[in-house]
């Protein structure tokens, strides 16, 4: 997801949000099938992806690999094809049921939907369809086990066949193919829900007060313009979420033939694997998520929390570090001071960035800092340094990353704003009033002025948005925990700000057999920087009863950079 001024990734993509991809090597043992797994092939001798089949209203049809918005040279050898599935899968006789009632399997399908609950179909758009790019990477090993893994994209918004490389250089293909789908909406799908005005305001929004009320009202324009463009595509904005996307990689595994696959979710993902678990439970063996954002949690409050346990993680590492703590004392008070005088008065000062004719504006508030190191986390290394310059009076280190992250290219026309305010406006606002976002930023930063508690981290005039965004809301049971004996790795970082470390072990009290495992001194979406995350995850795929941790013991805290 972007430069490393900030983070790699994109995952919890959030309406003003800061991203980026990569990752290391990796160490993974032999894989150890289970006896009922069947081989990941369309036939004898035929590996996935390579025939067209039907299921249902869902056809998978082999051909090129999908446009991508940088170059992705593993694509040459990839399977690719496309995915056509219903835009509206909703019918007038009831609800999306969990599938526990289609017939014996050996994991549960709680938390079943009523069927007063399913929205009625608005009939406006039956009969449309629309299509997914897919991309399967083989796997390095010449006798790989016979269940893929599947790869749940961040965002949301994000697409999946952009995070290929995030996969393969942390090893994910070693014993098995992985697939990637594009979701509805994402850059390789059809229709592509992409607002670049939304990304290049946010841009641009840098150089203005962020919770003045002007600023709000020109997000919310933004906001509208995104809604009437979806609305030109003749796109149903209703069912872009967590129900269809499901849906969507259910069919994907029946009409590739796969009777038993993995999944893997980063972010984001992590919220549609939950919810996947308990709409389509068939046919999953295992389930891998790595920053982890509950779906019954999701919303304002909850960044809020993230945000002080990822800060809070990253200032004890500081403290406890004798020539950090030297150099820096008290760096979690300087930052919370910093906080409510740049709130009270803001700095403005300009910076060049290489893609700007001209050196933009940065106004740098008490929510741009807040901002600004929900993401720097990434680069914690520098973190310490950065704030004392800014209480020092020279704020241009945090003003360069801020602005380098805005309007790099890779930050401009790469999201599905329609997926995006589709799952926040369906599925997180219907559930979570402006006065739980203000007591969840009350609890997290009792010090922090009212003036920026309704705009959480990443989330700014959510409501405001979704009323112009205008969809009904999802059912209230997508707002339930998931509760399943799939097995399950459940991996957070000690410096996640963004989603926060607790949420692992918070799913983990509801999945029977889950193993939530914290990788200290590493932010958001652990496997991307992590070698010992990612042998930590391939360890699980192949055996996951008993994923591999020992490498935890090793792990040492950043060196901090010392000013002179």
């Amino acid at each position: 997801m972007s430069p490393r001024t900030t983070p790699r990734r994109r995952p919890v993509r959030l309406p003003a949000t800061l991203a980026g991809a990569t990752a290391g090597a990796l160490v993974a043992g032999l894989v150890a099938m289970p006896a009922h797994a069947e081989a990941a092939t369309d036939g004898p001798h035929r590996p996935i992806g390579t025939v067209a089949r039907t299921v249902g209203d869902a056809r998978f049809v082999p051909g090129p690999c999908p446009r991508t918005a940088d170059p992705i040279p593993d694509l040459a050898r990839a399977r690719c094809g496309t995915l056509t599935v219903p835009e509206n899968r909703s019918k007038p006789k009831g609800p999306d049921k969990p599938e526990g009632s289609e017939g014996a399997d050996e994991h549960k399908a709680p938390d079943k939907p009523k069927a007063s609950d399913k929205p009625k179909e608005s009939g406006a758009h039956r009969g449309r369809t629309i299509t997914l790019a897919v991309a399967i990477m083989p796997a390095e090993s010449r006798t790989p086990a016979p269940d893929p893994i599947v790869w749940f994209a961040g965002g949301p918004g994000d697409d999946a066949v952009s995070e290929i490389p995030m996969a393969l250089a942390g090893g994910l293909n070693r014993d098995r193919d992985v697939i990637f789908m594009s979701q509805r909406g994402t850059y390789s799908a059809d229709p592509v829900l992409t607002c670049p005005n939304i990304d290049e305001f946010n841009a641009r929004a840098l150089g203005l007060v962020s919770n003045a009320p002007a600023t709000g009202r020109l997000h919310v324009a933004a906001t509208r313009a995104c809604r009437d463009r979806v609305d030109g595509l003749g796109a149903d904005r209703s069912t872009y979420d967590d129900l269809e996307s499901s849906a969507d990689y259910d069919a994907l595994r029946r009409t590739l033939g796969v009777r038993k696959w993995n999944v893997f979710g980063i972010s984001y993902g992590t919220h549609l694997a939950l919810n996947y678990m308990r709409l389509h439970p068939k046919g999953i063996r295992s389930v891998g998520i790595d920053g982890v954002l509950p779906p019954s949690l999701a919303g304002g409050a909850v960044t809020w929390k993230a945000a002080r346990e990822g800060f809070d993680g990253l200032f004890k590492a500081c403290a406890e570090q004798p020539a950090c703590n030297t150099r820096y004392p008290n760096l979690k008070a300087t930052f919370l001071r910093l906080v409510s005088e740049l709130e009270a008065e803001p700095i403005t000062t300009t910076v060049t960035v290489p893609t700007q004719p001209e050196p933009v504006k940065v106004v740098l508030d008490g929510s741009n800092l807040v901002g600004w190191l929900t993401s720097a986390t990434h680069v914690a290394a520098g973190v310490p340094r950065s704030l004392d310059e800014l209480a020092h009076g020279n704020p241009q280190r945090i003003a360069e990353q801020l602005a380098g992250g805005k309007y790099s290219p890779q930050a401009i026309g790469r999201v599905a704003h329609g997926l995006v305010y589709g799952v926040f406006c369906r599925q997180w606002t219907p559930y979570e009033s402006r006065a739980d976002i203000i007591r969840g930023g009350r609890r997290a930063f009792p010090s922090f002025p009212r003036s920026m508690l309704a705009n959480a981290p990443q989330l700014a005039w959510l409501h405001d948005d979704c009323r112009a965004w205008d969809v009904p809301p999802a059912p209230a049971w997508i707002r339930d925990v998931t509760r399943s004996d799939i097995p399950t790795l459940a991996l957070s970082g000690g410096f996640d700000a963004q989603t926060a470390p607790s949420n692992g072990a918070y799913v983990a009290r509801t999945l029977s057999r889950s193993h939530a495992v914290t990788v200290p001194y590493v932010a958001h979406v652990v496997f991307a920087d992590s070698p010992c995350a990612q042998t930590i995850t391939t360890s699980f795929f192949a055996d996951p009863a008993a994923p591999d941790t020992r490498c935890l013991a090793g792990l040492q805290p950043p060196q901090f950079e010392i000013a002179p």
